[in-house]
Parts: C-alpha cells; structure tokens; sequence
C-alpha cells in the first residue's frame, strides 16, 4: 500500500512549508523491540494527528491494510519499506508499505497485511510477530487503511514480486521517529487545500522521497509512541 497519488502531481517540487524541530524524538529506549511490545499491550490514551486526505478519486471507498514491518537490526530498528514499479495503474514509483486491498477470504486487516506481504516481498509468516494495529488512515484514493504494526526477524528472506515492487529498502526506526525529519507541505490543488507530510531519506547518494499516506501513517505511529 502506498503514499498519497495526484494525478500530474510532483510532490518533490511542492516547497516545504514547515519542520517540526520544536517537538521531541522517541527516547531510544522506547524504540527497543520489548519497549514497543510493552507499548502496543497497555497503549496509552492519545489521537492520531492525520486520519484522512481529501479524496481526488471516484472510485468506491475499500478497505485495506498495510503491514509497518520493523525489522530487528543489531544497531537498531528499522522499517522496511518499498518502491513501487512505474507501470502499476496507481500510486506508481511511489515508497510504500507493503500491503494492499482485501480479499474476502481475508478474517480480518492483520491477515491481508501478512497476505500481501508475502505476495509483494515473499515475506514469510514465520519471520512476523504482530504487535497490534494503528488507527485507520483513508487515503485520498478511496482506500481505507489498517495499519499493522510488526516486528521482523533480520534473518527473513527477501523475494519482491517484479510486477509489483522495484525495489525494497530499510530506514532507521530513529531516523523516522525523529519529528526534525519530518517536513510539513500545503497546496491548492482542484479547488481543495491539502496538507501532507514528507521525511525524506538519503542514503549510498540516493534519496527515497517518503511522503503522503506512508508519512501520514509513521507521523501517526510517531504520536502514538510519544504519547
């Protein structure tokens, strides 16, 4: 599942409108996978700071889950995110999680998360554990979307689906949960204002351009460990 998608629409070249330095990072000892366990049982009260996009699509609303898989490195962890191909109807050349629509053989958001993971990067069940869902998200596509929040096993095998994935990367949980990294853009677009989030990454002189629903969803996970 991925971030947010305008028809004729970069949203590198939107300016940023704001950085929100004044906010405080996740401590790293609540990023530790036992501290996130620990979180995801007795959660705290809080509120999601962005449930939706204004929609720019006719299609009908549908649900759909996503998994946020963070995977145990030894120097921390980190999430594993995607890069979707450039000839997919939608969202196309976009960073994702991986995920998608459901199925109606799918029990519930954890199972076509874990589903589509498989079917996208070929991760299997066996490397997850589950660590609880975040707030629904309704894109401005139409989708409405489950987050599913996991731990990896760093030994899980990587085998992305060509038609769908590009590519596959990780970005440091820290680097994410760091709200200095989290640059805020507006624009008037069809009659409607809309607001998004970006974190853009770079890594080896490459930028992965994180922004839309994806941002949406981390900012969300962001507030829910702060809280």
């Amino acid at each position: 599942m991925t971030s947010t998608a305008l028809p004729s629409f970069d949203p590198r070249r939107v300016p940023v409108t704001g950085v929100d330095t004044d906010l405080p990072k996740v401590k790293v000892q609540d990023l530790r996978p036992q501290a996130l366990v620990q979180r995801f049982a007795y959660p705290p009260i809080w509120t999601p700071e962005v449930r939706g996009e204004p929609r720019f699509s006719n299609r009908p609303p549908a649900d759909a889950a996503v998994l946020i898989p963070l995977v145990q490195r030894q120097d921390g962890l980190t999430v594993l995110l995607t890069e979707r191909t450039a000839h997919l109807s939608s969202h196309s050349g976009q960073i994702a999680f991986p995920g998608g629509k459901t199925d109606l053989q799918d029990a519930n958001p954890t199972e076509t998360a874990l589903r589509e993971s498989a079917e996208e990067i070929g991760l299997e069940r066996h490397f997850v554990e589950v660590l609880g869902t975040l707030p629904v998200y309704t894109t401005g596509s139409g989708f409405i979307v489950t987050p599913v929040v996991a731990l990896v096993n760093a030994s899980y095998a990587m085998v992305p689906n060509p038609h769908e994935v590009a590519d596959a990367f990780e970005v440091p949980l820290s680097f994410l949960m760091d709200p200095a990294n989290h640059r805020r853009h507006e624009v008037e677009w069809a009659g409607t204002r809309r607001e998004w989030f970006s974190m853009p990454y770079s890594h080896d002189q490459t930028e992965r351009f994180i922004w839309g629903a994806t941002a949406g969803m981390l900012r969300n996970f962001y507030r829910f460990l702060l809280a």
